[in-house]
């Protein structure tokens, strides 16, 4: 069907047998794809929560934003892509920029819903001018950074934000999710994350009434203070109605704001590549194609969102890991998950019952998988045989890489600031092209930063095989673990 809502059922719907894959095209059984559905939202639910909160925007609207800018997504990739749009963190550092400058909500969703409507046209562009535009711009050494990039600058959030809040809880939560998903058979070692959250709260909530409380920094604390208190608590849930609306505002247009805000445009063209370039390598399916199209459906998402009032979206590497660890990429998950988040958005309780999860929780599930995502790069290098002794792709490469991960910045003028993964990525893509472009004959290497296009296609096999060679670079054997990244 044209728009990708069709599936065939994978053999008889149950849990596919070691090695096996489920194709963007299948599902299993419904009851096993809500599963799966509830799994991708727990993936996504913990940074398009915090990301809402850091940038003063009201997170339940992020969240059922994000199901309907999902759903638009996936209409417009025609089913090829299984992707969730949650909150983007690629605009964290223009809205703190607007807010310092007195910024209201309503500005910095103007800002970057301009900025989303530029990043759609940008893969309009693409889609008719063909990938190889992005191809060239950004070959394998610059992508593989770029997805490095987007896994390790998440570190902070788990080691400054989560991880301190309750480090025993989070050590165990972690052990408890890589352990489920090697020691579990079947179907349970596919939700392996989603069970470590249960255990996770479950363990918060017993030690709250076996040895009480904890002296911590709450995550949202405004005052950044350590106090006392339980890990798990249910009072705004007690008084969080059952269905309401977010709030809700519309967006105003400042264009100092806007001059902010564009930067990003280019980490998310970048960020996209590299999403669609990882999906491919795991689906084993040529996507370029479809790469225009993602664009293009990443920045409606962000328009559709900020239009009322909503976070900026792009497509979330955390569900990338949620399908690697699973094998199953068919996209009626995703359509269950975009469902579950916008009636979990209707759901005040809801969003109380998300807030309360503790941090521990949180860190020990985010320093797996964010570690995953970013290896994820790593892996792209790997499958594309870059080079990394050539001073043009290792020396631009280290440079933006601790850039990004680091959180530098530079300061361009008193209204302007760009640093993180925007500056990352600048310094890796202008840096590659330059010494690229200046290399001395002899350190000269084909274009793309891969030895030919055979190497960088190499590894796509049929997913009714054996997967490909790039998810068995860092996967253990089958039958003894999942990869979750």
């Amino acid at each position: 069907m044209a728009l990708g809502m069709r599936w065939k059922l994978h053999g008889d719907g149950g849990t596919p047998p070691p090695g096996e894959v489920v194709r963007p095209d299948e599902r299993l059984s419904w009851g096993r794809t809500v599963g799966l559905g509830v799994q991708h939202v727990v993936a996504m639910f913990g940074a398009t929560f915090v990301f809402p909160v850091v940038m003063g925007l009201d997170p339940n609207l992020a969240i059922m934003m994000s199901g309907i800018a999902t759903v638009v997504f996936l209409l417009i990739v025609q089913g090829r892509i299984p992707s969730y749009l949650g909150t983007s963190a690629a605009f964290v550092g223009a809205v703190a920029t607007i807010r310092a400058s007195g910024g209201s909500s309503a500005t910095v969703t103007g800002a970057v819903l301009v900025a989303g409507a530029v990043l759609a046209l940008v893969g309009v562009l693409i889609h008719l001018v063909g990938a190889r535009l992005v191809n060239r711009a950004l070959p394998p050494v610059v992508t593989g950074a770029v997805v490095m990039l987007i896994g390790f600058n998440l570190a902070p959030v788990v080691a400054q934000v989560y991880w301190p809040q309750d480090q025993w809880v989070a050590l165990l939560t972690m052990t408890a999710v890589v352990s489920m998903t090697v020691l579990l058979r079947g179907f349970w070692s596919r939700i392996a994350v989603f069970l470590g959250l249960v255990f996770g709260y479950a363990l918060s909530w017993v030690l709250d009434r076996t040895i009480g409380t904890i002296t911590s920094v709450p995550a949202g604390s405004a005052d950044g203070r350590a106090v006392a208190h339980f890990r798990v608590n249910f009072e705004a849930v007690h008084h969080a109605d059952w269905f309401g609306l977010p709030t809700m505002h519309a967006p105003d247009f400042k264009t100092s704001a806007v001059l902010v805000a564009l930067p990003a445009v280019i980490a998310l063209v970048a960020e996209n590549a590299g999403h669609v370039k990882a999906v491919s390598e795991m689906t084993g399916t040529d996507l370029d194609g479809s790469l225009g199209r993602a664009i293009a459906a990443d920045g409606l998402g962000t328009v559709i969102a900020t239009s009322v009032g909503g976070s900026p979206t792009t497509t979330y590497a955390e569900n990338i890991g949620v399908m690697a660890a699973t094998r199953v990429y068919s996209t009626a998950a995703y359509y269950v998950a975009a469902g579950v988040a916008v009636v979990f958005g209707l759901c005040p309780k809801f969003g109380a019952l998300v807030a309360a999860t503790p941090g521990g929780v949180l860190g020990g599930i985010t320093v797996v998988l964010y570690g995953m995502i970013g290896l994820l790069g790593a892996k792209i290098w790997v499958e594309n045989k870059v080079d990394l002794t050539a001073p043009q792709n290792l020396v631009p490469v280290a440079a933006g890489l601790v850039i990004g991960i680091g959180g530098v910045s530079v300061r361009i003028s008193d209204d302007f600031t760009i640093g993180g993964i925007a500056l990352g990525t600048l310094v890796t893509l202008v840096g590659y092209h330059a010494l690229r472009l200046a290399a001395p004959a002899h350190r000269g290497e084909p274009a793309g930063g891969a030895t030919s296009r055979a190497a960088r296609t190499a590894g796509h096999q049929d997913l009714r095989g054996d997967p490909a060679p790039a998810l068995r670079a860092v996967e253990p054997a089958p039958g003894t673990a999942q990869e979750l990244d």
